[in-house]
C-alpha cells in the first residue's frame, strides 16, 4: 500500500474514532485558560515547504513571547490541562488534520521550526526534507521526555542543538533512506505501547 494512501486511511479513521475525545479536550482547553483551542506554529515540511502545525494549546496565550521556543522542565507557561496533555501526548492528536492536508505523515521525522532546520548540515538537509515529516518516529520515542531532560541543563538551547538535535538528525536520515510500511507499523506499535505503559494512573 502506498504510504500516502495509508496516511489518509489511518488519519481519517483516527479522527473519526477519537472525535469524542477531541471535543472533550477542546472544551477543557478553552475552559482551563483564556485563548484559542489550537496552537499553530510554522514548521518546515517536505522539500522545505512551510506549513502550520496543529496542536492543542498547552500554554497560556502568547506564551511564545514570554520564553524560549523549546519547553524546559516545569515551564511556568504550561496550563493545568496542558501539563496532562503533554504528558500523555494527547496535544499532538490534531496533527492528524495535518496528515489529511498532506503536510505530514503518520510516521516520519518530526518537523522542526525554520531556525533549527537552518542548522541542518548540508550533507543531510536535502535527504531529510525529501520525506513528509511525521507525528511520530524513533526520535520521538527516545526523546519523549525531552522537556525534562532540558530542564536539568544549565543552557537548554545549547544542549538541544549540540546533543539532542544531532541524534534526531541521525534517526531522520536513516528513516529517509530506508523507510517501509512495515517499519512504519512497528514505530506506530512502539509509540502506542509506550504511551499505554506510561499513561497517568
Amino acid at each position: 500500500m502506498p504510504k500516502r494512501l495509508f496516511d489518509l486511511i489511518f488519519a481519517g479513521f483516527a479522527l473519526v474514532v477519537l472525535a469524542p475525545v477531541l471535543v472533550v479536550v477542546a472544551i477543557w482547553v478553552r475552559w482551563d485558560s483564556p485563548g484559542t483551542v489550537f496552537f499553530r506554529q510554522t514548521r518546515v515540511g517536505r522539500d522545505g515547504r512551510l506549513f502550520r502545525i496543529y496542536k492543542f494549546r498547552t500554554m497560556h496565550a502568547h506564551a511564545e513571547k514570554a520564553g524560549p521556543a523549546i519547553t524546559i522542565g516545569a515551564d511556568t507557561r504550561i496550563t493545568r490541562s496542558g501539563s496532562w496533555l503533554r504528558r500523555t501526548k494527547v496535544d499532538e492528536l490534531p496533527q492528524f488534520i495535518n496528515v489529511l492536508r498532506g503536510d505530514m505523515s503518520v510516521v516520519g521525522p518530526r518537523p522542526e521550526v525554520p531556525n533549527y532546520v537552518a542548522m541542518y548540515p548540508e550533507s543531510v538537509r536535502e535527504r531529510i526534507l525529501s520525506v513528509r515529516p511525521g507525528i511520530t518516529d524513533l526520535a520521538s520515542i527516545e526523546f519523549r521526555d525531552e522537556s525534562s531532560l532540558l530542564g536539568h541543563s544549565s543552557d537548554p538551547e545549547q544542549t538541544y542543538v549540540e546533543q539532542i538535535l544531532p541524534v534526531k538528525l541521525r534517526y531522520a536520515t536513516e528513516y529517509a533512506q530506508s523507510h517501509t510500511l512495515w517499519g512504519d507499523l512497528k514505530i506506530i506499535a512502539r509509540t502506542v505501547s509506550i504511551l499505554w505503559i506510561n499513561r497517568p494512573s
